[in-house]
Order: C-alpha cells, then structure tokens, then sequence
C-alpha cells in the first residue's frame, strides 16, 4: 500500500520534468531561430550598405571617366572626389575661386547631382561634405597658422558651396530634391589637418612626407547613411 502510493507521487514528478524540459527545449529553440533572424537581417543590411557604396562608386566612375584627366580629379573608395591641381582652385592665400574652376564646376555639378540625387540613393545618403584643404605654408595673419589656414579653408568650402547654390543644375530641382540636397550639404574647413604624401595618402596614416602642393585642394565628400540603417533595422527587429 505504501509501495503504490510513493509510486503514484513519484510519476506526477517525473511528468512535470518532462514537460519543464520540453519548454526549455522549445525556449532554446525559439531563442536560437531569434538570433539566427537577427543576424539574417543585420547581414543583409551590410549587403546591402555594401552594395550601395559600390554602387555609387561605380557611377561616379563612370559619370567622370573621361574628366579624371582633363580637370585632374582623383576618385577614391571612401566616396571622395579631390580637386587635386592647386594652381586652378584659388590664388595662393586666398578663398576666391579661380575663373577656370568656376568653368570645371559649371560642368562637374551637374553630372555630380544627376548620382547622387537618384531615388535609390535617399536613404543611403548622410552627408555630402565639401571639404576645403590648404598647406602647411602660414599666410601671415597670425601668430597660430593652423587656426588662419582654418578659416581660409573654411572660406574656400563655403564659397564652392555658394556657388553651386547660383547654378541652373541647383535651381532647377524640385522642391524634395533642394530640400533633400540642402539637407545633406556641408561645407567644411579642415585647414592643414589632413594632408596628404606625393601618393594622395593621408600622411596621418602614411607618416610620409607633406606634398604642400597636392595637400591644397578641394574634396566632395559623400557620408553614407550605415549607422543609422543598422541602428533603425536593430530597433524594427527588437519591436518584432
């Protein structure tokens, strides 16, 4: 009699650890598909960032393929195009733009805008910064020629960005495209911070040589929008 009745205690026991097995198996198992599909999606947004900066890259490529040369332009990875002859930017020390690269800019916006204000680029772009470059010469206004070239590269950014402001390419857009492109327009100074080597490359990174003559230029720079996509795909996922 007591046999029976430990036996008949002892079953509902083990039945009930089967079935907390059971959830904790399925718990796993939902856990694991959850982060499998988070990782699913945070891999596709990569793609597809990716996808986007080469894509942009490819038909900025291809839009200047045949001005590389004619109006000394450097495209690199990052999405930057550099004016890269000094002589035809500014006069030396000076911001305003040289008649000659009123004439290369005349011709460069619009093709630049016809890229980058494509559709299926809204969402992917951040920023497009104009970035002004100078030397490492002084230009005799102060004491601090880092803070003087400031100013200076400040001044010649925001007067390329002025000037495209006075352009048909500019004006003629619709109201979603100017307010979309005043929205990502920057013009920023950056004086003799990030010069480059004879090669282009940073001499930050490079440690060479400061090429003065190559380190004054002017750059359009395109910030993509990755971190924002990864952060908002993230949130979606978590409100799932």
């Amino acid at each position: 009699m007591s046999g029976t009745k430990k036996e008949s205690h002892w079953i509902p026991l083990a039945d009930l650890m089967t079935v907390l097995m059971v959830i904790f198996l399925f718990m796993s198992i939902s856990y694991m598909a959850l982060v499998q599909k988070k990782q699913k999606e945070q891999n596709q947004i990569f793609k597809d960032y990716e996808e986007s900066k080469i894509a942009l890259y490819n038909e900025l490529k291809e839009v200047f393929k045949n001005d590389f040369k004619k109006w000394n332009l450097k495209l690199d990875e990052d999405l930057s195009i550099k004016f890269i002859n000094p002589q035809v930017l500014f006069p030396e020390g000076q911001s305003e733009i040289t008649p000659y690269f009123k004439d290369i800019l005349v011709d460069f916006l619009p093709k630049y805008l016809s890229v980058v204000l494509q559709k299926k680029y809204e969402d992917k772009i951040a920023e497009i910064r104009i970035e002004g470059h100078t030397n490492t010469k002084p230009i005799g206004l102060s004491n601090d020629a880092y803070i003087d070239n400031m100013k200076l590269s400040q001044d010649r950014a925001r007067n390329v960005l002025a000037f495209l402001r006075t352009q048909d390419c500019f004006n003629k857009l619709n109201s979603n495209e100017k307010d979309r492109l005043q929205y990502w327009l920057t013009a920023n100074g950056l004086s003799f911070g990030r010069t480059v080597d004879n090669e282009f490359k940073l001499t930050y990174d490079s440690r060479k040589q400061i090429d003065n003559d190559k380190s004054r230029r002017v750059e359009f720079r395109i910030v993509t929008t990755s971190e924002a996509i990864i952060n908002e795909a993230l949130k979606n996922i978590e409100e799932q």
